[in-house]
């Protein structure tokens, strides 16, 4: 993880750790190596989601761009997606998301993209780092007339929702719930469904810039689960603040996670000749039990790091056309460039439909190993001892305990100050009680 940048962007408490300086800084730094890649005048596009702090940073970055000589146009509300697909589809030069994805709404983020749609590379981002922290590298201010312009462009994300719409055939005849997290979903998931055909009830759709993500949307899908099957749904789904990412519940209102969404339509795209290369792409933090359904199916997998932005680079390097996260991020490659929430719920929905399966039958194609997970508050210095050859050794006699039949997963998160020790076995009570010992033990060591 770099200074500023984390696995998913830019990321913090708005005004604390993010605030205006910071946001028109790199916004600068980013505008001015777009300016370096050959174009005079930069045509970027500006999104965000629903958080209060959205309007103020989505200011300081259009500032910033404009001041180094870009041309800038703010989308208003979006998914994530939205821009990575625009920038590519409208030509433009680059593309920024203002959002903290799944965090709390007092949380806010950056992240940008290239021309391709392409979330940006290590590389660019060490560079942007270096010229805000370090002045290796000059700013190109504008001046008089090479000033940027900052306009409007609200209609645009009809052109993404036409293109997510079109990846599926009728959904007709399908009740399906649809939890928008109060957050980015909320302006366009209703257009979006319909024009699928689908009989959809939309909940949490009503942002006031402090509810985002608030017991609600795939971080609290217990509560849709309970509403799917109270109420006689086919199929629910949720979605996180910025629409990247989508978790759904079956019509029992069981939970199904990434892994199990990922291994549905796996399994389909298989069978329709689909998945190119017999390949998918999930991440290190998967299931076991997507591991052996993948080589029960004949299919290779090629685990990554933590972030869709490596699950996307391994799509790439191996031509395969479908990769993600445990966490609901999924990657179709035939339509977008990166995770897209709605895009994966339209998917599932599309192959329960064609299965002419209840969603419960459907998700039998995997079964999952129990998995617990505990969280230690860390900072940067905690982190880095993750690497310390005692610690290494520590966590590999914990796991040896497991007898070859699971996994310990020790890792820092990249957007928030916590590690994350993830457990796997077969034995849910076993795998509980080794966690909160690991917590215990590794705090003290790190500490």
């Amino acid at each position: 993880m770099g200074r500023i940048f984390g696995t998913d962007g830019v990321r913090g408490i708005a005004n604390e750790r993010l605030d205006v300086e910071l946001a028109l800084a790199i916004s600068r730094a980013a505008g001015t190596i777009i300016k370096q890649d050959g174009n005079n005048r930069p045509r970027i596009l500006v999104g965000r989601d629903t958080r209060l702090s959205g309007e103020m940073l989505e200011s300081a970055v259009a500032a910033g761009l404009a001041s180094v000589g870009c041309d800038v146009e703010l989308l208003g509300v979006v998914p994530t997606p939205a821009v990575a697909y625009l920038v590519k589809e409208l030509a433009a030069d680059g593309g920024v998301m203002i959002t903290a994805s799944h965090n709390p709404y007092m949380y806010n983020g950056i992240k940008y993209f290239g021309s391709t749609g392409f979330k940006l590379t290590d590389e660019q981002e060490e560079r942007i780092e270096a010229m805000v922290l370090d002045g290796r590298e000059p700013m190109a201010l504008a001046f008089g007339g090479e000033i940027g312009r900052v306009a409007e462009n609200r209609g645009a994300v009809e052109k993404y929702i036409d293109h997510i719409a079109s990846a599926v055939g009728s959904l007709e005849g399908l009740k399906i719930a649809v939890d928008c997290a109060n957050g980015a979903a909320s302006a366009v998931a209703e257009r979006v469904f319909a024009k699928t055909g689908a009989a959809a009830t939309f909940i949490n759709r009503e942002p006031n810039g402090v509810n985002v993500n608030e017991n609600c949307g795939s971080l609290h899908i217990e509560a849709l689960g309970k509403f799917v099957k109270e109420n006689g749904f086919d199929l629910g789904v949720a979605f996180d603040g910025d629409a990247d990412r989508c978790l759904a519940v079956d019509e029992k209102g069981e939970i199904m996670d990434g892994d199990v969404i990922m291994a549905i339509i796996a399994k389909r795209f298989a069978d329709e000749g689909r998945l190119k290369n017999n390949i998918f792409v999930p991440t290190v933090m998967s299931n076991m039990g997507l591991f052996k359904f993948a080589e029960k199916e004949g299919f290779t997998c090629y685990p990554t790091k933590v972030g869709d932005r490596y699950v996307l680079e391994t799509l790439l390097k191996f031509g395969a056309s479908l990769g993600g996260e445990q966490s609901g991020h999924i990657i179709l490659r035939d339509y977008m460039t990166t995770g897209d929430g709605e895009l994966s719920a339209l998917v599932l929905a599309e192959t329960v439909k064609l299965s002419g399966k209840k969603t419960s039958e459907v998700r039998k194609v995997i079964t999952l190993y129990p998995q617990t997970m505990v969280n230690i508050e860390a900072t940067p210095e905690m982190k880095a001892r993750l690497k310390d050859p005692e610690v290494k050794s520590y966590i590999d006699i914990e796991t040896a305990r497991l007898e070859g039949d699971g996994r310990i997963l020790v890792r820092p998160s990249g957007t928030e100050p916590l590690i994350r020790i993830m457990i796997e076995g077969k034995d849910t009570d076993k795998i509980k009680a080794l966690a909160r010992e690991c917590a215990e033990t590794l705090k003290m060591m790190l500490e």
